[in-house]
């Protein structure tokens, strides 16, 4: 038998209902407070309006229109020309520019990587931490001009790198002279520059594990290699996964190292699409050329970031 409440026993069992002025009241006072809210919120909002929503969406429209740069009237649209253009026979933004940007991006991580956790785990063993940490994390500080300049010095015929080589009784080497070692030696730099950051995410992902793993891997005869690949690796995951992501897209966005060091030479080694982007834009005055090699630099990194996630993401959902 269905047991169906009247509205007396439903009101007795729910409580009564709220007067019809006190849910009016309840409302004014809810958008009250969503105005007040928005009212704060505007400043922030209008920053953003103004200098991500506007040029994103200038930018969309330059990618779809050809402009000298000049006056807004001479606006020309031209379709999907400034993106055919670039993969047309003859461009060189898909070979060398965009290969030479995804080597670079993929040469620092590999470099940023192995060289932070290299230097994380020691770290977490040793001493005076905090200045270790300190001590690796001084090239972030320091201006890419400064750090661009100095490593262009030590790369010279007579510098400190070629005098370490010849030391040992190894010839100089061109560094940034040779196509064939140009790219390279950039790429090791901006490894090193940014090996700072790395560093202290991976510290602090080293510190959260729990100590009582070790001490249970240990108790069980686990070597080092062992307790590093079974229990050390797997839960640095989501800091290794941090890592990853932000180093290469700082790497795919290299603009004032290679300008600094090299201008994109020697011939176009290392040429990347960030330095490409502005060269079409303020030395050849095609910027919807520049506008469409942006948004394809910007599929490009999006394309690449979610492959990162999907990759990590195979080993558990809290990666």
């Amino acid at each position: 038998m269905v047991n169906v409440l009247t509205p007396e026993r439903a009101e007795r069992a729910h409580g009564p209902r709220p007067a019809a002025p006190v849910v009016a009241a309840r409302d004014r006072a809810r958008r009250r407070q969503t105005v007040v809210a928005y009212l704060f919120l505007a400043p922030t909002l209008l920053f953003f309006a103004v200098f991500l929503v506007l040029p994103l969406g200038f930018a969309l429209l330059l990618s779809l229109s050809h402009w000298s740069g000049f006056a807004l009237g001479d606006i020309r649209p031209v379709g999907l020309d400034n993106f055919t253009g670039l993969f047309a026979d003859g461009s060189t933004f898909l070979a060398p520019v965009l290969t030479n940007t995804l080597l670079f991006a993929l040469g620092t991580v590999v470099l940023a990587l192995a060289g932070s956790l290299t230097v994380a785990t020691c770290i977490d063993n040793l001493r005076f931490q905090g200045l270790w940490r300190t001590l690796y994390f001084l090239p972030i500080v320091t201006t890419v001009v400064a750090v661009g300049n100095v490593w262009k010095y030590m790369y010279e015929p007579g510098g400190l790198v070629n005098g370490a080589l010849n030391a040992l009784g190894l010839d100089s080497v061109a560094f940034l002279q040779d196509p064939d070692t140009a790219l390279p030696s950039v790429v090791v730099v901006q490894a090193w520059a940014s090996v700072g950051t790395a560093i202290l995410v991976l510290t602090a992902g080293l510190k959260s594990i729990p100590e009582s793993y070790y001490e249970a891997a240990a108790l069980d005869g686990a070597g080092p290699v062992t307790v590093f690949r079974r229990i050390t690796l797997p839960l640095l995951r989501p800091s290794l996964l941090l890592v990853c992501v932000t180093q290469l897209i700082t790497g795919l966005q290299s603009f004032a190292l290679i300008v600094v060091m090299t201008r994109g030479g020697p011939g176009d080694a290392t040429d990347v699409a960030a330095l490409e982007m502005y060269r079409q834009a303020f030395s050849y005055g095609d910027w919807g050329t520049a506008s469409a090699a942006a948004f394809v630099l910007f599929a490009v990194v999006l394309a690449v970031t979610l492959l990162q996630l999907w990759i990590f993401r195979r080993g558990g959902e809290d990666a």
